[in-house]
Order: structure tokens, then sequence, then C-alpha cells
């Protein structure tokens, strides 16, 4: 449960990451070019980290799972 709680976090960390990205981007549209390609590094950076947060959440599950059933 640790894992999946862990997880959680990191992916809701990771949503956060992203919408901070995202209106970087919008503030920053038409302006430093520097600052938006930043910006969309760190949307990219926010999608990995939430897909693997999220591979971890669904890990946790399927063990859980399996531990389920070895108890019955």
């Amino acid at each position: 449960m640790i894992a999946f709680h862990t997880a959680a976090a990191g992916a809701l960390n990771a949503t956060r990451m992203f919408d901070r990205a995202a209106t970087k981007v919008a503030q920053s549209a038409g302006s430093d070019t520097t600052t938006l390609l930043g910006a969309v590094v760190d949307q990219s950076e926010a999608r990995t980290a939430f897909a693997a947060n999220l591979a971890v959440i669904k890990t946790a599950e399927e063990m859980t799972g399996r531990l389920l059933d070895m108890k019955i």
C-alpha cells in the first residue's frame, strides 16, 4: 500500500507540475522563446513522471490482487 500512496502523490505532483508549465506556455506565447521551450520541456517531464507513477499504481494493484488470491 505504501507504493500506491507514494505513486498517487507523485501523480498529483506531476499534474501540478504540468499545470504550472502550461501556465508558463500561455504566459510566454509570443515573447521569450527560451521560457517557452523550458515550459514545453517541463510539460514533457511532467507527462513522463505521471506515466511512471501510473505504472507503479497499476503494478501495486496487480500485486495486491495476487497477494489476495494467494490468501484465499
